[in-house]
């Protein structure tokens, strides 16, 4: 049961990616097309939830590490604790292979973000709270790529879908 929980977050990307892709290339089916040029607005987010312990009880469990998962111990004052995760949003980017892609990524949580695209942006390119950070690339070579941030591992993951033209 295990392995299959690992891979459901991969066959729910796969089917996103099938059913964008058959979206796409309805409306485009003939030949000849011209290249694209696509900008997508992508924020380093950190979803949060609290509760006081009157309510809900600390959790004891251990988090996996990385940075991407944080658990704060309640407040000694309220009682209120707190658990968060980072993310890319939108995690799944669905593009078309030939399209010129910039990235315009704003810092919303956590003051950096080291990123990069497997592939398409291997460099490393660093998200500041409050600012935007631009990352372009042609989608030359279709498939299903992953982008990290090395601080916040494993959550803050997410992929880049090139479709074949």
């Amino acid at each position: 049961m295990a392995s299959w929980h690992k891979k459901l977050p991969m066959i729910a990307v796969a089917v996103v990616a099938i059913g964008a892709g058959v979206v796409l290339l309805l409306p485009h089916s003939g030949s000849g097309q011209a290249v694209a040029e696509r900008v997508v607005y992508v924020a380093a987010i950190e979803p949060k939830g609290g509760v006081t312990v009157d309510k809900e009880p600390f959790p004891v469990g251990e988090l996996p590490k990385g940075g991407g998962y944080v658990k704060k111990a309640p407040d000694p004052a309220t009682g209120r604790w707190e658990v968060s995760a980072y993310q890319w949003s939108p995690a799944t980017i669905v593009v078309r292979q030939g399209d010129l892609v910039t990235l315009e990524i704003i810092g919303i949580n956590g003051a950096k973000h080291t990123g990069y695209i497997d592939r398409y942006h291997p460099n490393e390119f660093v998200v500041k709270r409050g600012e935007i950070t631009r990352v372009q690339f042609t989608a030359d070579t279709p498939g299903l790529f992953k982008i990290h941030c090395k601080e916040h591992e494993p959550t803050m993951e997410g992929y880049l879908v090139v479709l074949p033209r």
